[in-house]
């Protein structure tokens, strides 16, 4: 199970960074947009095998319960993690903006959006656990996943502790330091 998710986690990058590289170095945006298209499929992937694991009879463990957890993170943060990584590539490769560093007020927004996220990742997550329990309606077979809703609990308090926090102490704007003199320059206005 554990080679699963990590293939899964694995496919999903080589999947964004194949997308990425399509439509920027190469310039083929529409394998481009295919291959970023195909991320999804990857969550499916481990949705299905992960329910045909459980339904020959095994055991549920911590690694059905990561594998949900997995499932809700990529489901709910996925969208922005590609963004997150297009605006990078095309900034190296197609000559767009560089990516903008939030602060003040624009950084708590995002980080309230990111509370928004991460209590869908956890929905999902727990609907997937739930659902495994009662599809196997087995409590023995399935205890290893009770663990995991606390854990849900406390990745939820921990975000909305973030945004909070950068809510009443902003996140300040870089000070922009003056550049140094060339050692030349120096040199010339001490004598």
């Amino acid at each position: 199970m554990l080679l699963l998710i990590a293939g899964c986690e694995i496919g999903f990058w080589l999947l964004v960074v194949a997308g990425l590289v399509a439509r920027y170095p190469l310039r083929a945006r529409r394998a481009g947009g295919v291959l970023l298209a195909a991320v999804p499929l990857v969550d499916l992937v481990l949705l299905v095998a992960t329910a045909a694991h459980l339904r020959t009879g095994a055991e549920a463990t911590w690694a059905h319960g990561l594998a949900a957890v997995y499932l809700g993170f990529t489901l709910a943060h996925g969208r922005r993690l590609v963004a997150w990584a297009d605006v990078r590539f095309a900034h190296r490769f197609a000559g767009g903006p560089a990516p903008a560093a939030l602060h003040g007020r624009a950084y708590a927004r995002r980080c309230w959006a990111d509370v928004l996220r991460t209590a869908a990742a956890a929905a999902v997550a727990a609907g997937l656990l739930l659902a495994g329990q009662r599809w196997i309606d087995d409590p023995a077979r399935t205890a290893a996943l009770d663990g995991f809703l606390p854990l849900l609990g406390v990745v939820c308090a921990v975000e909305l502790c973030w945004a909070l926090t950068y809510t009443v102490w902003p996140r300040s704007a870089p000070r922009t330091q003056p550049r140094p003199e060339p050692r030349a320059e120096r040199r010339a206005g001490a004598r």
